[in-house]
């Protein structure tokens, strides 16, 4: 029986990449919110919300269950980064990355939990920035440093219950929706000891393991995949 894969930012990008990794042999569902799924296989279930406004959650999770009668893996991929410079503070904006980053994930798994088993798997995506501060994005460094802990205290919490929670921290990874400039791409390859910038792919197979049966006794991790960036 296949297993079901909930993917929240799912359209583009990391997510987009997360979503096809699993496609194959998984039943997955991608979250969007104001960006479609593009050239996505037909199996894959898309659902339009924004989940920082009040019963986006649960509504969500009414879908996939509908669609594939349980839920076996969530990925909160959606991310939210806003300069946060320390002469201007707009709370609302500010909040906005709290939400998505941090309280989102939170949300979900509450509405998740009734329908997560034994052997169930949580995989929050993170980001070096949580322990290399990132200049004028502070508050997304805060958040995903939040999210890291907030990582381990669910592990440890549902741990009794056999769903395991681990995160995973990606380096600089080009985009083909956003890719960097030649010249940034070349910075960040000159610390990376690896040679070259991460792709959305090198984050889906470490996800794709974190879900796994072959992970089944990791919980509380976060495992970073950044090519040695910055050792």
């Amino acid at each position: 029986m296949k297993r079901t894969v909930l993917v929240t930012g799912g359209a583009r990008g990391i997510g987009r990449a997360i979503a096809l990794a699993f496609a194959a042999d998984h039943n997955v569902a991608v979250v969007w919110n104001t960006t479609p799924p593009r050239e996505m296989p037909a199996s894959v279930l898309g659902i339009q919300a924004d989940l920082t406004q009040t019963g986006q959650c649960r509504a969500v999770l009414d879908q996939v269950i509908n669609r594939f009668g349980g839920l076996d893996v969530v990925v909160n991929n959606a991310g939210l980064i806003r300069m946060s410079p320390k002469e201007v503070f707009d709370r609302a904006d500010q909040q906005a990355i709290l939400d998505v980053n941090l309280l989102v994930p939170a949300d979900l798994l509450a509405a998740a939990l009734p329908h997560l088993k034994c052997g169930a798997a949580i995989v929050n995506i993170s980001s070096i920035n949580a322990v290399l501060p990132p200049r004028e994005a502070a508050l997304y460094g805060a958040s995903k440093a939040a999210l890291n802990l907030w990582t381990k205290a669910m592990a440890k919490e549902l741990g009794p219950k056999g769903i395991r929670v681990n995160a995973v921290a990606p380096g600089a990874i080009n985009t083909p929706e956003e890719p960097r400039s030649a010249e940034l791409t070349a910075a960040f390859v000159k610390d990376t000891p690896l040679g070259r910038i991460g792709r959305p792919e090198d984050i889906a197979q470490a996800v794709r393991f974190l879900a796994s049966e072959d992970a089944g006794f990791i919980t509380g991790e976060v495992l970073t995949v950044s090519g040695g960036y910055r050792l």
